[in-house]
């Protein structure tokens, strides 16, 4: 018997399900080349315009210069060097935490950290809309595994009633395929009724949201009590790549000693801590950054409103438009595209069927011109759409 892909691969193409990947040819922010084209980009998550910052640029390079490339090992053999260290104090400074811990990335974060806390014997219960990542966590840990309705907190009291062994609640901070928040005050009521922890992977709410960017716990005003366990990525809001927990001592030490994507990964190369060092400093103190972002989300969805578009419930920068079928949502996009703007169209099963979308996604280095470009196109686009599009649209 032998794996029959081609058939696989078909059943993507006819489903419009299928997937290519844009080739970038410039770096980020809202000008890019993509595919040999230039196009006014929505779509990535450098919500605070830090990806391609000439300061930030500098101290990777100065970091460079003084610590090589490479880590050179996993952390706890000889790759934790003092960059690593600075770079985790000023994020459990910045969280208003003891300690925070470098990991290499997002998935690995939450993967590490969900199996290092619960196992067989305990209990899971996740939002049904959280990433994947959470989701995958959730799932490979062993302990009994659950799903609440999204953004619910009576279906999980409901759940929480029949957990047993360590119970631990897992939520996104920010949805990144809606752009609504999660309604944290009552899941740590919840979680804490049935002395479950409660912990929020906040990826996308970083920068964007709190008085200071430190997202949605600060944006709530939150502690540690309610939210023992929280997780940040540094690939969106900071421009950078890699992620932290941030918690209490003996979590941190925990996780050193029982997280696996942790112990077994070399440490992310030292001059990129440097680079998001100087991130963090640039997110906490240009608010500017975030002031214009929000006077930016307020223009767009004034302004797609006013075209009829279907928007969803997000004051994030995360601002989908609701297409349904997933030919429709990829023939929208190539109509954008051609008229040189950037959109992808999100399709199943990253949303549920029925929901595919147009994620725009905007960002502090977006102008107001740019945005109200955005609209024009949209105005222009959408009437084009057609009710039924049985052409396969497989570059999306």
């Amino acid at each position: 018997m032998s794996f029959d892909l081609n058939a696989r691969l078909a059943a993507r193409r006819a489903e419009h399900l299928y997937r290519q990947r844009p080739l970038l040819q410039s770096p980020q922010g809202p000008e890019v080349v993509v595919d040999g084209k230039p196009l006014l980009a929505f779509c990535n998550n450098d919500y605070m315009g830090l990806a391609s910052h000439p300061e930030v640029i500098a101290a990777w390079q100065a970091g460079a210069e003084r610590w090589g490339v490479g880590g050179g090992a996993s952390h706890l053999v000889i790759g934790h060097s003092t960059p690593h260290h600075a770079l985790e104090e000023a994020l459990a400074e910045f969280t208003g935490r003891p300690r925070a811990l470098l990991f290499s990335n997002g998935y690995m974060a939450n993967l590490g950290t969900v199996t290092a806390l619960v196992g067989q014997g305990d209990t899971v219960l996740e939002d049904r809309l959280n990433h994947a990542s959470l989701l995958d966590a959730g799932l490979l840990s062993g302990a009994r595994f659950s799903r609440y309705l999204h953004n619910d907190c009576e279906s999980l009291a409901s759940r929480l009633d029949k957990a047993v062994g360590d119970t631990l609640v897992v939520t996104d901070g920010v949805f990144s395929m809606d752009g609504d928040v999660a309604d944290l005050p009552g899941l740590a009521k919840a979680a804490k009724a049935k002395n479950a922890w409660l912990m929020v992977d906040d990826a996308h709410g970083f920068g964007p949201l709190g008085a200071n960017g430190a997202g949605i716990v600060e944006h709530f005003g939150l502690g540690i009590d309610d939210v023992p366990v929280l997780i940040g990525t540094l690939g969106k809001s900071f421009g950078t790549a890699g992620a932290f927990v941030a918690g209490s001592e003996e979590l941190i030490e925990t996780l050193i000693q029982f997280a696996r994507p942790y112990i077994y990964t070399t440490s992310q190369p030292p001059a990129l801590a440097c680079a998001t060092l100087k991130s963090l400093e640039l997110l906490r103190t240009e608010h500017w950054r975030r002031e214009h972002l929000t006077a930016l989300i307020k223009q767009f969805r004034v302004g797609a409103q006013a075209l009829g578009l279907e928007l969803m419930d997000s004051f994030t920068p995360i601002q989908p438009i609701l297409i349904g079928d997933s030919g429709r949502a990829l023939r929208l996009s190539q109509l954008l595209r051609e008229r040189g703007v950037m959109v992808t169209a999100i399709r199943p099963p990253t949303v549920p069927a029925g929901s595919a979308r147009l994620r725009v996604t905007l960002s502090a280095a977006h102008s107001e011109a740019q945005v109200q470009l955005l609209l024009q196109a949209l105005e222009q686009c959408y009437p084009l759409l057609g009710v039924d599009e049985s052409s396969e649209l497989d570059h999306a």
